[in-house]
């Protein structure tokens, strides 16, 4: 019997929201960053009675996003002073910085071989970077407002860019060119993840809704209409199978990605709005950040999902709506505030005072961590048309809506005629090659 996601440990030490966190390639390291100006490292480790936690200040303003290189050797921070700043994830925290751009820097994100970093800034540019010695490299700059977020794909021959001009944009990280734009009409991103595959995107969104893109045929895949708050975090499980979402209505949402629908509703950070998320190379883990100012660490128990009949290939299903069944989504609660899904499905509920003392990491409790800090100023984040009753005709602004909800089903069904074509192709091949056998074997 499958079991539900646990809370296995929480970690306080930051002093204001959590905007970003991330873990190592070997999952024994969490980071995490925060408008208190600092990163923060949590150090895990299978004998719980102690976590030894770096304090890393040096930034000079919020620290906006933070990763790991793939190697884990090296911690990368992108802050509001500017400034981008690799970190030695070490006690001595050694690290260098430079001036990235011209205003804020929110986004970082390292090349899937270490070497290149990609930065995004409120000066409407994306920037591309050599780890070694911080040399620039090239600038993508079609964006005409603020860019939230730029990340490489797993392969790194394309980058994607969300910004407030309300685009999502493909970069040919060898051309430099863009490559294909996709427009959002009503909101920004504020997140974006690659799947595993590097088949499509997923994109957190500041009306509520996460929305899968197929980056091969540049059609909409998925939308989901779950949250009722900005949609801050996504985070892909490594199988590719499961979507994870944190949100300023306070909530974190898993989500089965071949079936299409929401499974578990998780209030971990409640009341204080879920900011930030994210899965460990395995999948057996998450952590989240909220601005409640704490690092809570996960059990995923989901490996019913991850069977041998799984493909690490599989993509998501197209779906056109969100809507989940609530009788089989539940709601996992931590703090033992009632929701609204609790009473259609099963609540499990936690109570972090249950948790003990061993499980949890605070920068003010001396007995039960080690804190470093290490100061760094002298070193190197479709709608449904609904006619009022009282009118007989739909008002302008109903009509466009009206218009816009066509269009996304017509892209819809030009998705589902392209899946049949594909799947008629690979029938027919395999078809090709049952029929030639019998004279291969002459």
């Amino acid at each position: 019997m499958m079991e539900d996601p646990a809370l296995e440990r929480f970690f306080r030490g930051h002093r204001d929201a959590i905007t970003s966190i991330h873990f190592s390639s070997t999952g024994k390291q969490i980071v995490s960053g925060s408008y208190d100006n600092n990163l923060m490292v949590w150090n895990l480790k299978e004998n719980q009675t102690q976590t030894r936690a770096f304090r890393y200040s040096g930034h000079e303003d919020a620290v906006m996003d933070v990763k790991f290189s793939p190697n884990g050797q090296l911690v990368a921070s992108a802050s509001r002073d500017k400034t981008v700043r690799l970190w030695v994830p070490s006690i001595k925290g050694e690290n260098s910085t430079f001036k990235a751009h011209t205003s804020t820097v929110r986004s970082v994100d390292f090349s899937a071989d270490g070497e290149y970093l990609a930065t995004a800034s409120d000066d409407k540019s994306v920037k591309v970077w050599t780890v070694h010695r911080q040399k620039f490299q090239y600038s993508l700059n079609q964006h005409t407002n603020w860019v939230r977020v730029a990340k490489f794909s797993p392969d790194s021959r394309v980058i994607v860019s969300g910004s407030d001009d309300k685009t999502i944009k493909l970069w040919d990280s060898t051309s430099k060119e863009c490559i294909h734009t996709f427009y959002e009409n009503a909101c920004h991103v504020n997140s974006l993840q690659f799947h595993p595959s590097g088949s499509c995107v997923a994109a957190a969104c500041s009306d509520s809704t996460i929305k899968l893109w197929d980056i091969r045929i540049n059609k909409l895949l998925q939308h989901y209409q779950t949250h009722n708050d900005e949609v801050n975090g996504v985070s892909f499980h490594p199988s590719g199978n499961i979507l994870i979402s944190a949100s300023s209505d306070t909530t974190l949402k898993i989500f089965d990605l071949l079936e299409g629908r929401l499974i578990y509703t998780l209030h971990g950070h409640q009341p204080k709005k879920a900011t930030a998320v994210a899965f460990n190379a395995t999948g057996d883990s998450f952590a989240s950040g909220g601005s409640d100012q704490q690092v809570l660490l996960w059990k995923t128990n989901l490996d019913n999902y991850f069977n041998s009949e799984n493909d690490e290939n599989a993509t998501p299903v197209h779906k056109s709506e969100g809507h989940e069944k609530s009788s089989r989504a539940k709601s996992v609660n931590v703090s033992h505030i009632p929701s609204d899904e609790s009473r259609a499905s099963k609540t499990v509920a936690f109570n972090k005072a249950s948790i003990p003392p061993s499980s949890s990491a605070s920068v003010n409790q001396s007995g039960d961590h080690e804190t470093y800090t290490h100061s760094a100023k002298s070193n190197i984040s479709a709608p449904q048309v609904k006619p009022s009753s009282g009118s007989a005709e739909l008002k302008e602004s109903d009509l466009h809506k009206f218009t816009d909800t066509l269009t996304q089903v017509l892209a819809q069904l030009d998705v589902l005629t392209q899946t049949v074509a594909i799947i008629e192709q690979r029938l027919t091949n395999v078809e090709n090659k049952v029929m030639s056998r019998p004279a291969s074997g002459r």
